[in-house]
């Protein structure tokens, strides 16, 4: 295992964070550590989950100089969007998905300050990608994507009858949970559904809550914190939401039980997202997801099978799923143990 914490920035003198903007595009520190590392130890592959910004690229031409491949796993989406979001707020504050660095070039996150709010580490970040695109930096690495709609947009990047990445080195495999819990049939169990995330705008937390002003026949649970949990408490007191409950924090053990109780898991998310590990261990315990139909919680749900999918911006579509949902609890389940379990995912 090789890794860099960014705690590591806070002890940098003055001239290494000069030159920080540089060893975000190629660190000569990962490139002799990862190299004496392969030597060393005898490493036959590196498998890379994240570069920036302290490990940097370099540690890819540290494994091509020793003849060994290079898998990198996409968790989000860098390799296109400097802010790896898709995803930004304009000037009143109001988020939307934002696909401008592909269509319009890395120039439009730098104007908007994607990363971070700020101009020089979205710059740095920017730079990074522009360089190795032209360097054919990624042409030589393999990659896992975690959903079809990843490798799609992965392969964005080979616009222009310009090939960045090699179509051929793109493979899928989702990641995996092994949980070994007993169904409760649909008809036993609690007349409710749940949320289990952070409380942002990012995630549809308001979209969610503006719905369930009309859900009168179930309760709604909310598991998780956040920037927008006053505004939750508040909205909930101001429309008298009693059937609304926040428990905040709630440990990875306790949400599974309550999502395994309840009869859907919510996801109304604004945005793309990377591989949500709430659906998965959802469907572990049958428990079918009411999700957006955007990005990869779109391409994950099967309608009918393992949930039903709702116009990602629109609190009747959202009300109306809801109120359709019919037990799922047996084709979620097996779905679960026909692409999320150990077995499947080692072959």
């Amino acid at each position: 295992l090789y890794s860099r914490n960014n705690s590591e920035l806070k002890n940098l003198n003055k001239i290494h964070k000069l030159c920080l903007p540089f060893t975000t595009i190629f660190s000569l520190k990962t490139y002799k550590e990862i190299k004496q590392i392969i030597l060393e130890k005898k490493i036959d592959i590196v498998h890379v989950h994240n570069t920036l910004n302290l490990v940097s690229p370099s540690v890819y031409y540290a494994a091509l100089s020793c003849k060994i491949p290079v898998v990198q796993t996409i968790h989000n989406f860098r390799l296109l969007c400097p802010a790896a979001t898709f995803y930004r707020e304009d000037r009143k504050g109001i988020g939307k998905i934002c696909e401008m660095c592909v269509s319009k070039g890395l120039n439009s996150a730098v104007k908007h300050k994607c990363y971070r709010g700020s101009r020089m580490a979205t710059l740095a970040s920017a730079s990074t990608l522009k360089i190795h695109r032209l360097l054919g930096t990624y042409k030589f690495l393999n990659y896992i994507c975690l959903t079809e709609f990843n490798r799609d947009k992965l392969l964005q990047l080979n616009s222009d009858k310009k090939q960045v990445i090699d179509p051929n080195k793109i493979f899928i495999k989702p990641n995996f949970v092994e949980i070994d819990t007993q169904c409760i049939p649909y008809e036993q169990r609690k007349n409710q559904f749940v949320y289990a995330g952070r409380l942002d705008k990012l995630k549809g937390i308001r979209l969610l809550l503006e719905a369930w002003t009309e859900i009168d026949d179930s309760n709604l649970i909310i598991c998780g914190t956040g920037p927008e949990e006053q505004w939750c408490k508040n909205y909930i007191n101001e429309n008298r939401l009693l059937n609304v409950k926040m428990l905040g924090f709630v440990t990875n053990t306790e949400v599974k039980k309550i999502i395994g109780e309840s009869k859907a898991l919510i996801l109304p998310t604004q945005w793309y997202e990377g591989f949500p590990m709430t659906i998965v261990e959802s469907l572990s315990s049958g428990t079918p997801v009411i999700g957006s139909n955007i990005g990869n919680v779109g391409s994950v749900i099967e309608d009918g099978v393992t949930g039903i999918k709702f116009k990602f911006d629109s609190v009747e579509s959202l009300r109306s799923s809801i109120k359709k949902l019919t037990d799922m609890v047996s084709s979620s389940r097996y779905h679960y143990q026909l692409n999320y379990i150990s077995d499947i995912n080692y072959k």
